[in-house]
């Protein structure tokens, strides 16, 4: 077996470039793959609702945690819980969907708790902020990982949420 060097980024930082599915998955090298989300892209929060959206209904719920983590570390100090939370909803859902259910219900959980619990000090207020439903993403992500535990199959675009 040939062994290949290590990939690298612009900066010399190991990081893979290997293609990718929707599910963020790797795929062998020459395969053709999804483009990737572009890293450190800083987005308004309405820019940041909307493609993670776009993405979430496209089946792609790796890409959409992505979209958020640029939210998160990029925005408000005030809105990290908000866009973190979002984040671990976004890949409980691609856990789930490539069918591991253990990390899938927990990663779900883990984002409900943490959205149930900003308070209505954070972001934009804890029932709604930018449009977003939090209160309904928290009952959806809840319910969601009952099932997900209970070996209910997942397909991320069906079950992809409504953000706002």
């Amino acid at each position: 077996m040939e062994e290949r060097e290590r990939d690298r980024d612009g900066e010399g930082r190991a990081r893979s470039a290997r293609p990718r599915d929707g599910l963020g998955r790797p795929l062998p090298y020459g395969a053709e793959g999804v483009a990737r989300q572009p890293e450190g892209v800083v987005r308004a929060p309405g820019l940041t609702v909307a493609e993670a959206q776009r993405l979430l209904d496209a089946g792609m719920p790796f890409h959409a945690h992505e979209v958020f983590e640029d939210a998160w570390k990029s925005g408000r100090a005030e809105d990290a819980g908000l866009w973190r939370g979002l984040a671990q909803l976004a890949v409980g859902l691609t856990h789930a969907a490539r069918g591991n259910s253990v990390g899938g219900a927990r990663l779900l959980r883990r984002g409900a708790g943490a959205l149930a619990g900003l308070g209505a000090g954070a972001g934009a207020g804890a029932g709604e902020a930018y449009g977003i439903d939090v209160a309904g993403l928290v009952g959806w992500a809840r319910e969601l990982a009952g099932r997900v535990e209970a070996g209910e199959r997942v397909d991320a675009a069906a079950e992809a949420p409504r953000l706002v």
